[in-house]
């Protein structure tokens, strides 16, 4: 397997909570240098432009190359294949819109805080996403009986908690062979990025991020689950000798496209007095969404949003609701529900590792007449 027995000594502790008084640290800033969130106004495009999307890099960004790439599938299977990076471009293409968030999305905002990559809401994004059906290979392939899970491993390699490893995730059998999940080569018409897992990588429309694995080099399918380190790490967790429970499809979240112009450090909004339309995106890995509310007033009334049409059943959907903007100030959120009936609570569900957190989105807005000054 790609995990090594031996274990290194930890430099730093990812997955501890923070102490109460604890600000975000050196580490923390260096992950959130690396990598980096959608900027929220990026949202009025419904697919998100290939420089906007969220990104999330474990370790480093592999050296690869399409002319010697070889992708492996093996393990509990009829017939081992393997594949150049031209031959899984010579099979049936598929291209579709598809909505990815991390799992940590919104972690810096819960307290105690998860120590870890400092997301607020932004780790978000909508690409469309071109490659071809994972089932036909794996059957082509002959599925064993005795399979259980499906283990996709990525040339990113490095150490996480004291384990030198390849980033390595699963799914069960059941889930692989969905006819939506994809091995994909292209995002927006164009050929993957390095950084979002040229020349290969896997696709699971309505699963959190860590499921997409990047830079795919192998398929091996087993007789048992798999427990591989970041496997384990994606679970809700609330203490450290929980068990926990694994994270796997999105929970339904809505987010506004924040309205006027901002503050350059907090961010909060300004505005002029009037009428204008609030808007926003919402999306969920359960199902459709069929209902966002909206609250100007911090959830002391909310109102029903228009939805537009649903454009894919895996992208995110567009929500307007028209506002006439009164002098004051003001805290905007909204939230979502799906057909489901899963819905967002404001409430946080805290969890050791700051996962799956649907709390809402708060955008502070200042309605004035009044010019800043410079």
């Amino acid at each position: 397997m790609a995990e090594r027995s031996a274990e290194l000594e930890p430099i730093s502790q990812p997955g501890r909570v923070a102490d109460s008084d604890e600000g975000i640290g050196l580490d923390e800033l260096g992950l959130a240098a690396r990598n980096h969130g959608m900027p929220l106004e990026a949202m009025r495009y419904d697919v998100t432009p290939l420089g906007l999307h969220y990104l999330l890099t474990h370790y480093d960004i592999p050296e690869t190359s399409a002319d010697d790439w070889t992708l492996t599938i093996a393990g509990l299977v009829d017939h081992p294949l393997e594949l150049s990076i031209a031959e899984v471009q010579s099979l049936p293409r598929v291209t579709t819109a598809v909505t990815l968030e991390c799992a940590g999305n919104g972690r810096a905002r819960m307290l105690p805080r998860p120590v870890s990559q400092p997301w607020l809401h932004e780790a978000v994004g909508t690409m469309e996403w071109t490659g071809t059906p994972l089932r036909p290979l794996l059957e082509r392939a002959g599925v064993d009986a005795r399979t259980v899970d499906v283990v996709f491993t990525g040339a990113d390699h490095g150490v996480d908690r004291g384990i030198e490893q390849d980033y390595a995730r699963s799914l069960p059998l059941t889930e692989a062979l969905l006819d939506d999940v994809l091995l994909v080569y292209g995002a927006n018409s164009a050929p993957l990025l390095p950084q979002h897992g040229y020349p290969l990588r896997l696709v699971v429309p309505g699963w959190y991020g860590m499921a997409h694995v990047k830079w795919l080099r192998t398929i091996e399918l087993i007789d048992h689950d798999f427990d591989g380190f970041q496997q384990s790490a994606y679970r809700i967790r609330e203490s450290a000798d929980d068990p926990g429970r694994p994270i796997t499809r999105i929970e339904p979240r809505a987010l506004v496209i924040p309205p006027g112009w901002p503050d350059f450090m907090s961010r909060s909004r300004f505005l002029r007095p009037g009428q204008l339309m609030l808007e926003g995106r919402a999306w969920s890995g359960w199902g459709a969404i069929t209902a966002v509310e909206v609250t100007v007033d911090a959830g002391l009334t909310w109102d029903e949003a228009e939805l537009a049409p649903a454009t894919h059943g895996w992208a995110w959907r567009r929500w307007k609701l028209p506002w006439h903007a009164a002098e004051g100030r003001y805290s905007i959120s909204a939230r979502a529900a799906d057909d489901t009936g899963r819905g967002q609570s404001g409430r946080q569900p805290w969890n050791r590792g700051g996962f799956a957190n649907p709390t809402t989105q708060e955008v502070d807005v200042l309605v004035t007449s009044q010019a800043a000054s410079r």
